[in-house]
C-alpha cells in the first residue's frame, strides 16, 4: 500500500470517527483525493455536514446512520462502495484528532498531481503550436499554470514567487526532434542571409530577437557575430563576418566553418528580416515553452522536493518563457501585458483555514472524541476493534 493511500484512508476514517474533524479540513475538497471512491466518499461526507446530519450534534458517540448515510450518498454517485469498506476506512485512522495533519498530506499529493498534468496540458499545446506554426495555445496554458501554481501556493499558505534551485535539477531527457524542422532552419538561414546582405535591416529585429530564439546553436551563435558588428557600427559583410566568427573561436571549435557561412551568404533573394524574425520568434517561443513543461513535470514527478520549492522552482522555470513572451510581443507591435491585479485580502475565514492546512499535531482543548462511529456497551475511551466493527 502506498502512503497516499495510507492517508487518503486516514482522512476518511478520522472523520467517520469524529464528524467535526469536517470543520477542521474546509479547504480541504473531494478532487484533492486520488482514488475516486475516495472523492465520492468525502463529498458525501461534506453533504452530510451541509444538510445539518445529527451526528454532527452528537456529543457521547457517534450513531452508526453518520457511516451508513455517508456510504450510501456516495454509492449514488459511484459503485463498489460498501460499509465493510468504510469500517477498514475506521480502522486506518491511527488518530481523529490527526485529521488536519493528514489532510494536509492529501493536499500535499494533489498538488504534486495538479502541477504534473498542467505541465503535461503546456507541453502538449507548445507542441501542436510548432507543428502549426502557432503561439497561442502554448501562451494561453502557460497563463494557466501560473494562475494554478499562484492559487495551490496560496492555499498551501505562502506568497508565491520564482526562486531558481540552489543546484542545478538533473538534465531531462532529450526532447523529440522539432517537428517542422526543416522549415525552420530554413526560415533561419534565410534571415541570416538577409541581414548580412542588407545591414540596415538589423535595426528592424535587434531589438527583440536574440541568439537564444535560433533553434540551431550555429545560427544563434552567428547572429551574435552580427549583433556585435552591428552595435560596434562596423561595416557588414561576407568577410567581416567571417573575421568576427574567427575572432570568437566558432571556427577553431567547430561551430562553424567557412563553407556554412559563405552558403548562407550566396544567393539570397529578396525578404523581409522582420518576417523572417518573427517565423524565428515563433518557433523559439514554442520551444521554449516545451523545455519550460518538461523542467515543471521533473520537478513535480519528484515526491521527494518540498511544496514550497516546488512551486518556486516551477515559477522560475516560466521565467524563460514570459522572457521570449516579451520579446514576441513586442515584435508583433503588442504593447506588455499589464501585470495582474493583486488578489483582495483574504478573509479571515481563509486564513484560518490555511493554518489549518499547516497545522501539525497538537492536542486540543476540547473534549476527546469518540473512537467508536456508533454506541457501544464499552466505556467511550475504549479503542475499537483493529480491523471490524459491530
Amino acid at each position: 500500500m502506498s502512503p497516499l493511500l495510507d492517508v487518503e484512508q486516514a482522512v476518511l476514517g478520522s472523520v467517520l470517527l469524529d464528524p467535526s474533524q469536517l470543520a477542521h479540513l474546509d479547504w480541504l475538497a473531494p478532487d484533492h483525493f486520488y482514488r475516486p471512491v475516495h472523492q465520492a466518499l468525502f463529498a458525501a461526507l461534506r453533504k452530510l455536514q451541509t444538510d445539518g446530519h445529527p451526528a454532527l450534534a452528537t456529543v457521547d458517540s457517534v450513531p452508526l446512520s453518520w457511516v451508513t448515510d455517508a456510504v450510501d450518498e456516495a454509492s449514488l454517485h459511484i459503485r463498489g462502495l460498501t460499509a465493510s469498506y468504510a469500517h477498514t476506512l475506521i480502522s486506518a485512522c491511527p488518530r481523529p484528532r490527526h485529521a488536519p495533519v493528514y489532510g494536509r498530506m492529501v493536499l500535499e499529493g494533489a498538488i504534486h498531481r495538479t502541477v504534473t498534468e498542467h505541465a503535461v496540458r503546456l507541453h502538449q499545446a507548445a507542441r501542436a503550436d510548432a507543428l502549426q506554426g502557432e503561439v497561442e495555445g502554448a501562451l494561453h496554458y502557460a497563463d494557466v499554470l501560473t494562475g494554478v501554481l499562484g492559487d495551490l501556493a496560496r492555499r498551501w499558505g505562502f506568497e508565491p514567487r520564482p526562486v531558481a534551485p540552489a543546484t542545478p535539477p538533473a538534465a531531462a531527457p532529450a526532447a523529440p526532434p522539432p517537428v517542422r524542422a526543416d522549415q525552420v532552419a530554413e526560415d533561419e538561414r534565410f534571415l541570416l542571409a538577409v541581414l548580412v546582405e542588407r545591414p540596415k535591416a538589423m535595426d528592424e529585429v535587434v531589438g527583440w530577437l536574440r541568439p537564444g530564439d535560433f533553434a540551431d546553436p550555429a545560427h544563434g551563435q552567428l547572429y551574435r557575430c552580427l549583433g556585435a558588428l552591428h552595435h560596434r557600427g562596423e561595416p557588414i559583410d561576407r568577410i567581416t563576418v567571417l573575421w568576427e566568427a574567427q575572432r570568437r573561436g566558432l571556427l577553431a571549435d567547430g561551430t562553424l566553418s567557412a563553407e556554412q557561412l559563405t552558403a548562407i551568404c550566396d544567393g539570397v533573394g529578396p525578404g523581409s528580416a522582420e518576417w523572417l524574425g518573427e517565423q524565428v520568434m515563433r518557433s523559439s517561443v514554442t520551444r521554449t515553452a516545451a523545455v519550460s513543461a518538461r523542467a515543471i513535470r521533473a520537478l513535480a514527478e519528484n515526491e521527494t522536493l518540498a511544496l514550497g520549492r516546488l512551486i518556486s522552482h516551477a515559477l522560475h522555470a516560466l521565467g524563460p518563457l514570459e522572457d521570449v513572451r516579451t520579446r514576441w510581443q513586442a515584435a508583433n507591435g503588442h504593447p506588455a501585458p499589464p501585470s495582474p491585479t493583486p488578489a483582495p485580502p483574504t478573509e479571515e475565514p481563509a486564513v484560518a483555514r490555511v493554518h489549518a492546512a499547516l497545522a501539525r499535531s497538537t492536542p486540543r482543548p476540547a473534549a476527546r472524541p469518540p473512537e467508536r462511529p456508533f454506541p457501544a456497551s464499552k466505556p467511550s475511551g475504549a479503542r475499537p476493534p483493529s480491523r471490524t466493527h459491530g
